[in-house]
């Protein structure tokens, strides 16, 4: 039997599991483990500048490709606690990533040795596992398990924390034999679908919402073959998106109390039955007024994780089921209702929802100066074609962004959905982009979130890492703003201030240009709307030539307050701007404004 390190074995399976790119920072406690890394090979890594950083990059480079496990490593201490928030935001979004953790030895452990910190109890809870290896002999088992779990049921992260002494320990291990374990999924059954088929027969304006769950199973072709086999109109969640394209003539928007359409949400208020595939009826898309979400309509839930079905509220039925092999089945039983004739024709209803969708629309078109934040995704729709795969995190630039922008495959809205922790953008662009560098990237970011980890920037310069970062500036904490608002306050909110070093900033506070410039990248200020079509088309260039991001900053209006429920309630949305009057006000809307 070979004998190798057990540091030397994990990466071995590593690689055996698929694993091909990796990102961390290399510390005193996690050296052995990059010392096989180089010595055993196979893997290339990136080195982040921030341990949270390569967890965000990690978690971009599974979400750009179906089948990817994102891997980050850090030393012992706080690059673990660093991790937590990437941990945490994978597991919200169903995400499996790997985080490797260096640790003291086994028998210091208990003695408050340097930097050690029990980071297996401190991941417990946004991991599907998280163990510290105190024999050596244990790691191939621990790593063959961590793969299964990432990948068995709802997909999610594990944290695999090992101790200096453990990964220098020689163990037995055949990397030639080695085998993943099965991965389990729960499927449903015909009979099941047959019965969840009978409310969609029975209903008159059925929808189906379409989750997350659809694009981690790999699923959206199904999903839009089922759609069109039965006619049925297909609301998006924000983690969904992308599973139906936005042209198609099913497509029906997307629904809720902020990242939602207007004929989305009208679209939903008048159906009767729901079909929700690989969802979690989060708040930001029911409202927490349940009732209005609720109220009138019929409801089934097919979701991999049993224990998700009633926890929002209790459907109507319950499925627990890999989106995949329920929307096989799916297909199969609508094909066999078609050739009996027992499909109805919802095409009358499908019809209204594209009417909806051709008349309740935003205005997008402003000539302000400074730029009013709907504007710059009416230049980006033209200047961004549907190949464009877009990253972003939280604030109102991610909400405008929802309501605006156009998305037309799986994996290109690449969004932190529940967690949405600021500064995740430049790091998950970086993992995204480095994951499929054939597929152009836009990152979308407010100012405050392009600051938290803005020195991510030099890892893209460093490792040649290009895209477009289009970054739009009010100097405001926009969102909070806006939720302050409610309570009539506008308080430790505001970013604005004179900057000695840039004065014709006019008060806008940091110069984003210069620093950005300073980390190896390029940049692009932009003050006036008409210029940002011109801005783009430079950026784009400019990446392809110089293989780095580059940014494009838009300096906005300092208050625009963009559409969303005060209340928290779908049914009751309130439109701040003027709404789209004319086909000239939305020009880049799906649909051409009717009037």
């Amino acid at each position: 039997m070979p004998r190798m390190t057990a540091a030397a074995a994990a990466v071995e399976i590593l690689k055996r599991e698929g694993v091909a790119q990796a990102f961390g920072v290399p510390g005193a406690a996690i050296n052995p483990f990059y010392r096989e890394l180089k010595n055993v090979g196979g893997i290339n890594h990136t080195l982040a500048r921030h341990v949270e950083g390569a967890s965000h990059m990690a978690e971009g480079y599974t979400r750009a490709k179906a089948g990817n496990i994102g891997v980050c490593i850090g030393t012992s201490g706080p690059a673990g606690t660093d991790m937590i928030t990437g941990l945490y935001s994978a597991i919200a979004d169903s995400i499996p990533i790997l985080c490797i953790t260096g640790q003291a030895p086994v028998s210091k452990l208990h003695k408050e040795d340097f930097q050690a910190v029990d980071i297996a109890a401190i991941a417990k809870p946004v991991t599907k596992a998280a163990t510290t290896v105190l024999e050596a002999a244990q790691v191939p088992g621990v790593f063959q398990q961590a793969f299964h779990l990432m990948r068995s049921g709802r997909p999610g992260p594990v944290l695999i924390d090992l101790p200096i002494d453990v990964q220098l320990t020689e163990i037995e291990f055949d990397p030639e034999t080695y085998e993943p374990l099965p991965v389990y999924k729960p499927s449903a059954t015909r009979a099941q679908i047959e019965k969840a088929l009978r409310f969609l027969l029975e209903s008159e304006r059925p929808l189906i919402v379409a989750g997350g769950g659809i694009i981690n199973a790999d699923a959206s072709d199904l999903l839009v073959e089922f759609a069109e086999l039965t006619g049925v109109p297909v609301i998006s969640t924000l983690m969904g998106w992308g599973t139906i394209p936005d042209d198609h003539e099913l497509a029906a928007g997307m629904v809720g109390v902020q990242t939602a359409h207007r004929y989305g949400n009208a679209t939903f208020l008048e159906s009767d039955f729901v079909l929700g595939i690989g969802n979690r009826w989060a708040n930001r898309h029911t409202g927490y007024n349940i009732d209005a979400y609720t109220k009138g309509r019929t409801f089934v839930h097919v979701d991999i994780e049993p224990t998700q079905i009633g926890k929002i509220f209790a459907p109507d039925y319950g499925i627990a089921s890999d989106a995949k092999v329920a929307l096989e089945l799916f297909i199969e039983v609508a094909k066999e209702l078609r050739a009996s004739g027992g499909l109805p024709d919802f095409s009358a209803w499908a019809a209204s929802a594209q009417e909806r969708k051709a008349t309740l629309q935003r205005r997008t078109h402003f000539g302000n100066v400074p730029i009013k934040p709907q504007r710059v995704y009416e230049e980006m729709n033209k200047a961004f074609g549907p190949e464009t795969r877009y990253v972003t995190t939280i604030g109102l630039s991610q909400i405008a962004a929802a309501q605006f922008l156009h998305v037309y495959k799986p994996r290109h809205w690449i969004n932190c959905g529940q967690a949405g922790p600021l500064g995740w953008t430049i790091p998950a662009a970086i993992g995204a982009a480095t994951a499929d560098p054939e597929t152009p990237i836009v990152a979308l970011s407010g100012d405050y979130d392009f600051q938290f980890m803005i020195e991510e920037l030099a890892v893209a310069a460093q490792h040649k890492v290009p895209y477009v970062h289009v970054l739009v500036n009010n100097a405001y904490l926009g969102l909070i703003r806006q939720a302050q608002g409610n309570l009539g306050i506008n308080f430790e909110v505001n970013l604005e201030f004179d900057n000695i070093n840039t004065p014709e900033l006019g008060g806008y506070g940091v110069d984003h240009v210069k620093v950005a410039e300073g980390l190896g990248v390029k940049a692009i200020r932009v003050t006036d709307p008409e210029e940002l079509g011109a801005a783009f088309e430079q950026a784009r260039k400019l990446a392809v030539e110089h293989q780095v991001p580059v940014v494009v900053e838009a300096i906005l209006e300092r208050i625009t307050n963009i559409a969303m429920s005060k209340t928290v309630d779908m049914s009751d949305v309130t439109e701040f701007e003027e709404l789209a009057t004319e086909p000239g006000h939305a020009p880049t809307a799906i649909k051409a404004l009717k009037v």
